[in-house]
């Protein structure tokens, strides 16, 4: 007689041999792909290898979500005489720095000529010279300060996020544009669909039916799942009429003004400028924009683009990056600026984990005689992240690299400062997603006063924060350093 669970236990093997032989397969064909197909860093194969090998079928799903890569076509585009007229701008820069006409008196700007020439040629990230900054590292002030000028708009308002919540700040910055809709002022609003998660286009009823304007950036195809977990747009710009416009690292919620128990105070840098900077950010948003938009394309207007007699002197560039590009713009700039340095080095960031490159880099500067100075956040909102950022910095101690950890709440600021001379102020955190995954913008600052009020705000941020030593660091747990290697092998893909 056959045995009838003999050939149930037979047939079962049967289908998981053809499962496992499947997952192989599986595994064989995403490991071809990342190897030879897609253009990555060895650390980042080696790190989805891993991944694939030791959990074959949810390293595959993890893959799709997080691992693929966005094609290197032109997702941002100008029309050709647009185009045309940025090429003139770039060339001209271009032709004024090789006969040393181009810095109306700034000092700076002549010392970091190389600097400005690198980011005009590979971002055409175009120089302008008469700018005023303002520097907010409070949410309370920053929102203060944009909610006035939302009031005082009279034209336009240009308004873009990473984050933007449903929450009371949201509800309250929403409030004011709806109210400059009713009085007949352009508001377009840009927010990426998965940092500000929760968030639908439902949410702004109200602010469509007066006329607003507003488009998530690459939404999700699927109800609550977005296939591009990676690619996210990171920055944040408001333009105002033209004339005033902002960038830095805060976002739009409650948390950013200190209101939430889980991250306590919100430490964050961003920038308020009024002067021809504003026109890199008017033409940032605009790429994003259309990017996005089909029904309502931005098309270039003189009122887009006003002359400004800011009567400041401040020299600015403002660069972007993205996964869409061949080079790293952001990334070359701090680059640019840590090999530049001769006295000092500030840096402040939530997420500090570089390539090998940028490592070597920033311990150069250091075993030069450079006074490298590193502040990092005391508390995670990312746990991998956090161990990964803690053994980079960790890394850096042996070379004389001053590390901090601030302990005032959340240290969100994304700044570089160079010998009280030059300084970059953005979205772009000091890690590989910020490099080559997200898309970014930041200001690189040429000007004294400026990079000397950033470093003092980083000198403030010490009486709240504590010194990591070689010692103490030595005397961390078992569990920490075993959190501490898995977050290193998992670094490449964080």
């Amino acid at each position: 007689m056959i045995d009838v669970f003999s050939l149930m236990f037979n047939h079962t093997n049967v289908i998981i041999n053809i499962i496992l032989i499947g997952a192989f397969i599986l595994n064989l064909i995403f490991a071809f792909t990342i190897i030879f197909m897609e253009r990555r860093s060895a650390g980042s194969i080696w790190a989805w290898l891993l991944v694939l090998v030791l959990i074959p079928i949810l390293g595959f799903i993890i893959y799709l979500f997080i691992g693929r890569q966005i094609q290197r076509d032109h997702i941002f585009s100008l029309d050709k005489d647009d185009k045309i007229g940025i090429e003139m701008i770039v060339n001209e820069q271009l032709e004024a720095l090789k006969n040393d006409d181009f810095s109306k008196g700034n000092h700076q700007i002549v010392k970091f000529k190389d600097m400005v020439q690198m980011l005009l040629y590979n971002n055409a990230a175009f120089l302008t010279t008469d700018n005023e900054i303002s520097i907010f590292t409070d949410g309370k002030e920053k929102f203060d300060t944009l909610l006035n000028d939302i009031n005082h708009a009279t034209d336009y308002i240009h308004i873009q996020y990473y984050i933007f919540r449903n929450d009371t700040l949201g509800k309250k910055i929403l409030t004011a544009l709806e109210q400059k809709l009713e009085e007949g002022i352009e508001v377009k609003m840009l927010y990426d669909d998965m940092g500000s998660r929760g968030l639908s286009l439902k949410d702004f009823k109200n602010f469509r039916k007066k006329g607003g304007h507003v488009e998530a950036f690459f939404p999700s195809k699927l109800p609550l799942i977005n296939l591009r977990m990676n690619n996210r747009n990171h920055r944040k710009i408001v333009v105002i009429d033209g004339h005033i416009g902002y960038v830095g690292g805060f976002n739009v919620g409650d948390e950013y003004l200190g209101l939430k128990k889980k991250f306590g105070y919100w430490r964050d840098t961003h920038l308020r400028i009024v002067g021809d900077a504003v026109n890199a950010l008017q033409l940032r948003f605009m790429l994003d924009w259309n990017s996005q938009s089909t029904r309502d394309n931005l098309a270039y207007a003189e009122r887009y683009f006003p002359d400004v007699d800011s009567g400041g002197s401040i020299g600015v560039q403002i660069a972007s990056s993205g996964p869409d590009e061949t080079w790293e713009q952001i990334k070359y700039g701090y680059l640019k600026m840590i090999s530049s340095a001769k006295k000092s080095i500030y840096i402040q960031s939530p997420y500090f984990i570089p390539d090998q490159a940028f490592l070597d880099a920033v311990k150069i500067a250091a075993l030069g005689g450079v006074d490298v100075n590193i502040m990092i956040p005391n508390k995670p909102d990312h746990p991998f992240v956090y161990w990964a950022t803690f053994n980079n910095v960790a890394s850096l101690l042996d070379a004389g690299v001053n590390i901090f950890h601030y302990n005032n709440g959340f240290l969100h600021s994304k700044t570089l400062v160079i010998d009280d001379e030059i300084a970059s102020v953005g979205t772009t955190n000091m890690d590989h997603r910020s490099f080559t995954l997200n898309f970014e913008i930041n200001a690189f600052i040429y000007d004294t006063y400026i990079a000397k009020e950033l470093r003092a705000a980083f000198e403030k941020d010490l009486h709240v924060s504590y010194r990591l030593t070689k010692e103490k660091y030595e005397q961390r747990s078992l569990w920490i350093k075993f959190k501490e290697g898995i977050s290193r092998l998992l670094s490449p893909i964080l």
